[in-house]
């Protein structure tokens, strides 16, 4: 694949008055991505996710209902379970295929579309099976297509992210991705941001009631243009969404020890680091 499809950043109708419907919100058109943004964006979400170890496109987590799998850590869950994260690699595989990219034969003849290990014992188990080889080969082969998945994820999610905003308040949220967009390198944190904690839209991805996705972050910003400003406003309004998130947590779920690598991770949004060159 040489290029993505992403979202342009104008949105016909965008409720600018407080009576204005919410059916007002459109699907933007797309805009191309050359693809050596996208090999650079898929490389630093790879990085982010499994600090460049093949062996990490495939794993699961201690504490976690699922497997983790692919460059953006995507979810799976297996049959009878469904927690509260979006899952997201079922339908990677269905965006492969639609792009006419083979998948493992394993994969493509599975009966039911539900991980085959039924919890993290059995997932190790199987950790040097000829099918978890195959899995980690073919994850390993299609970052590109991952990262287009990631693109195409994010151009459906912001007119739904939009519509969950009051009207007063959707013009300023817009205007927050606008600007992060429209930065140097700045599609690379909205995709790996969403990719990371999700579109914010999700009811079952709250603790009391807050949310911490893309929206969240987007309407925590102050209005600021499109530059390195943006991209340090938007790493820190992140950080105040996650730390948010483990004030809400359950205690038993200990997330502050996470606090350290989802710093590390925002710190790869900010200017001083985004625009290095690295």
């Amino acid at each position: 694949m040489k290029k993505i499809l992403l979202s342009l950043t104008v949105i016909a109708g965008l409720g600018l008055s407080a009576c204005a419907p919410m059916t007002q919100v459109t699907q933007p058109q797309p805009t191309v991505i050359p693809a050596k943004d996208l090999n650079w964006i898929a490389d630093k979400v790879y990085k982010n996710e499994t600090s460049g170890s093949p062996m990490l496109l495939v794993v699961w987590n201690d504490r976690e209902e699922f497997a983790s799998l692919g460059i953006g850590h995507f979810i799976w869950y297996p049959a009878g379970h469904r927690g509260p994260y979006t899952e997201t690699f079922p339908g990677l595989l269905d965006y492969t295929k639609a792009q006419g990219v083979p998948v493992p034969q394993w994969l493509a003849s599975r009966p039911t579309r539900t991980a085959p290990w039924p919890n993290k014992a059995a997932f190790e188990r199987a950790k040097n099976d000829p099918e978890m080889q195959q899995l980690r080969n073919f994850l390993q082969q299609t970052m590109n297509i991952q990262a287009n998945y990631m693109a195409d994820r994010l151009t459906r999610a912001l007119p739904l992210m939009l519509n969950q905003v009051a009207a007063q308040d959707r013009d300023r949220v817009l205007r927050n991705y606008q600007a992060v967009e429209k930065s140097p390198r700045g599609l690379y944190p909205l995709l790996d941001y969403v990719n990371f904690k999700g579109e914010g839209t999700s009811p079952s991805e709250r603790y009391n009631g807050q949310g911490w996705g893309l929206l969240q972050v987007l309407a925590a910003m102050q209005p600021v243009e499109a530059g390195p400003q943006a991209l340090d406003a938007f790493a820190s309004a992140a950080e105040e969404v996650l730390l948010r998130r483990i004030a809400n947590a359950p205690p038993e779920r200990g997330e502050a020890k996470w606090l350290a690598g989802w710093r590390n991770r925002l710190g790869t949004y900010r200017s001083q680091n985004l625009l290095s060159g690295n």
